[in-house]
């Protein structure tokens, strides 16, 4: 790469060109997880679809490794690579909202918190993550688990529209009705299809919410599994919540009695009428008197946001995942052995129900598969101390090791990181071949590769006579 090319790109970007020689280059190259080290040679801060363009054309005609970096949130940090352009999208940041149609326009930038402040405003909000701090488009283009799935699907499941540049550098609309083929794969098939200039969603009426966490002790944990298994696979679409376990933080709100104590339970988000939350919760507190209890009305954001500070950017993430079609007493015998050895008091593991509104789509309908899953299980090992890297990994690998026999086979792709292609293919299951053949159209020289990639379908030679 000669110095001529290099100036020749920064020169034709409205954005910054970073290298690394430039002050700036170390911060920016960082991602989320503090585990991933990575040296791009350049990373692009567009500032529009023309700067997005440009970098397509670059990477293309100079053979140069590309990534697409939104919020910088992802699990295995596919935002970033070694020797690689970066496309950074994070300065590309508007929202625009329509209150007639109820859609909101979203640039690939954004980071839920952003996306959810501006709806709160207008009472409205987009079903999307547990965490402020992750982006939009990484988010969306995995499916897009949180707090209100089983009220109102995923992130796909409200994705009307989205703006993409392909790998020709063309942009187009993928919608129901423009590049259907291509809206189906962007619905779960992540980054491989082109880079996702804004997104339209549909918007929900939800704006005030009835939740947030529900503690009991460690102890207890196998016989609160059972009992939440019972309730969440039968409940109302309105009552929302996903299981854990994880350590109380050293500090208030926390009483201090429980600091540093491990336990298991519930983050609940209640969707229903507010009027009707204390009666509904009623029977869910008179099962076990909770150790601890910050259930009540919540805005969305305030939900959203709720483990941003416990979880800055910079710690040491490493992620295990499952999808589980059922709870088996013994894999609850396993959850419960380790929960109690957590290794670091920011280690954790969370189930999230996929099933209510989710699970009432097709499994072909997009291209996230397991629609008949009734959780997406993630363990992850954290820590902000290099010296416990081993030890995280060590338990979360052992944990996985031990339940996946229990799995379905595949993982929400967002909680992956570099696992190989058997993997991905667990992961897309019969929806895999049909995701190949739109990569051949779209992206048939696999220019967008660097994420849980989708291979182009290869065409058979015709068989000579």
């Amino acid at each position: 790469m000669t110095n001529e090319l290099i100036n020749a790109l920064k020169n034709s970007l409205h954005g910054k060109l970073v290298l690394p020689n430039d002050a700036d280059y170390d911060t920016l190259r960082k991602v989320y997880n503090g585990m991933i080290d990575k040296h791009p040679a350049m990373i692009a801060q567009c500032t529009d679809v023309e700067d997005v363009k440009t970098c397509i054309n670059f990477a293309k005609e100079n053979n140069v490794l590309l990534s697409i970096r939104g919020g910088g949130h992802n699990a295995g940090g596919l935002g970033i690579a070694d020797d690689a352009l970066v496309i950074d999208l994070s300065h590309m940041k508007d929202i625009k909202i329509d209150t007639a149609t109820k859609t909101v326009r979203v640039q690939g930038g954004v980071l839920l918190k952003e996306l959810d402040a501006a709806t709160h405003e207008v009472g409205m909000s987009v079903p999307s993550g547990i965490f402020g701090t992750t982006g939009v488009s990484g988010l969306t283009l995995g499916g897009g688990l949180g707090h209100m799935t089983r009220q109102y699907g995923l992130s796909i499941d409200n994705l009307l529209e989205a703006q993409v540049v392909l790998a020709n550098g063309n942009q187009v609309t993928a919608s129901a009705n423009e590049n259907p083929d291509l809206f189906w794969a962007l619905r779960g098939g992540g980054g491989n299809f082109g880079v996702v200039v804004s997104f339209t969603f549909q918007l929900q009426p939800t704006a005030t919410i009835y939740g947030g966490p529900m503690l009991w002790n460690i102890e207890d944990s196998k016989e609160m599994m059972t009992w939440y298994n019972n309730l969440i696979t039968t409940a109302p679409d309105n009552i929302n919540g996903f299981f854990a376990f994880l350590t109380v933080p050293p500090f208030p709100p926390f009483p201090e009695h429980l600091h540093m104590k491990k336990m298991c339970g519930v983050v609940w988000c209640y969707t229903g009428d507010l009027d009707k939350a204390e009666e509904v919760f009623k029977p869910i507190r008179a099962y076990k008197t909770p150790a601890l209890d910050f259930v009540g009305p919540l805005p969305v954001p305030a939900l959203q946001t709720m483990f941003d500070g416990l979880y800055p950017p910079g710690l040491m993430w490493y992620w295990k995942a499952d999808f589980v079609k059922d709870l088996h007493e013994v894999s609850i015998d396993i959850h419960a052995k380790f929960g109690n050895e957590m290794p670091t008091p920011l280690s954790s593991m969370h189930m999230y129900p996929v099933n209510g509104a989710a699970s009432r789509v097709g499994k072909s309908d997009t291209a996230w598969n397991y629609r008949d899953a009734n959780y997406a299980v993630v363990i992850v090992g954290i820590d902000s101390d290099t010296a416990n890297k081993d030890k995280i990994i060590s338990w979360a690998r052992d944990y996985w090791n031990a339940l996946h026999p229990f799995s379905a086979g595949g993982a929400y792709v967002n909680f992956m990181m570099d696992e190989g292609e058997d993997r991905i293919k667990a992961t897309y299951g019969d929806n895999y071949k049909r995701l190949a053949a739109i990569k051949a159209k779209y992206d048939p020289g696999n220019l967008f590769r660097v994420n849980q990639n989708i291979k182009p379908q290869m065409v058979e030679a015709p068989a000579m006579a």
